[in-house]
């Protein structure tokens, strides 16, 4: 199994102080997140696990600039979450994160080829760059000979493959799983964590949520939530 490893400059990519989140549900206020600090450096690989209710998607929000919190201090790459306009959080996403999902969440009128530009399409590519990117990325997740089908001709895993190439198309430093591997078979689920694994090595922060602890055992860290707060950080 692939561990990450730390490089020799070690550095925070991504830093929270005392992030509370509330939501207000008829009269009552519920805390989703409630004062979590957070430290992760670049090329660290940290599984995010909890029951449901303890705060994991909230937290995976505002770590992908989904959403901002309502109090603390949630800084991407030094700059402070809640001082960012709508446009310019939408910015960091597309230059700083890439997202990979469990229902893969690939657009069906488009080729997979498609699929993969689309980050580039909003970043103002030029089509025979954006094209000679598809590709290159098709080729990396073993989907040469697919750059032409649609979502409906592809398998799970070659989906979810798609799905991961489209996340790394703006070479993104930080990669955001939830639960990728949640609608995967058992063999296609180890390729997806092969793949992400390898991904690690090279040097690419991953945060992964999941439920399932052989897939949480990828990773070099395990991030437990309890009630919205971390209850405990476990090194592999």
């Amino acid at each position: 199994m692939s561990k990450s490893k730390k490089g020799d400059t070690p550095s925070a990519v991504i830093e929270w102080l005392a992030v509370r989140k509330t939501y207000r549900m008829g009269d009552q206020d519920v805390h989703a997140l409630d004062g979590v600090d957070l430290c992760i450096e670049r090329g660290e690989y940290r599984a995010v696990m909890g029951p449901s209710g303890s705060g994991k998607s909230t937290l995976l929000n505002l770590l992908g600039c989904l959403d901002r919190p309502t109090e603390g201090v949630c800084k991407l790459h030094g700059m402070d979450v809640a001082a960012q306009s709508d446009d310019q959080l939408s910015e960091m996403r597309l230059r700083h994160l890439g997202f990979v999902f469990q229902s893969f969440n690939l657009i069906a009128q488009l080729t997979v080829r498609e699929n993969i530009e689309l980050p580039l399409f909003y970043l103002g590519w030029e089509a025979a760059r954006s094209a000679e990117r598809a590709a290159e990325l098709a080729e990396l997740v073993g989907l040469a000979d697919r750059l032409e089908h649609r979502p409906r001709e592809l398998s799970g895993g070659q989906q979810q493959r798609t799905a991961v190439a489209r996340a790394l198309a703006a070479d993104p430093h930080i990669l955001l799983a939830d639960e990728p591997t949640g609608n995967l078979d058992s063999a296609t689920s180890g390729q997806i964590m092969d793949l992400l694994d390898g991904l690690n090595e090279q040097g690419r922060t991953i945060i992964l949520v999941t439920h399932e602890e052989d897939i949480a055992a990828h990773a070099r860290s395990r991030m437990h939530m309890r009630d919205g707060r971390v209850e405990r950080i476990e090194e592999a």
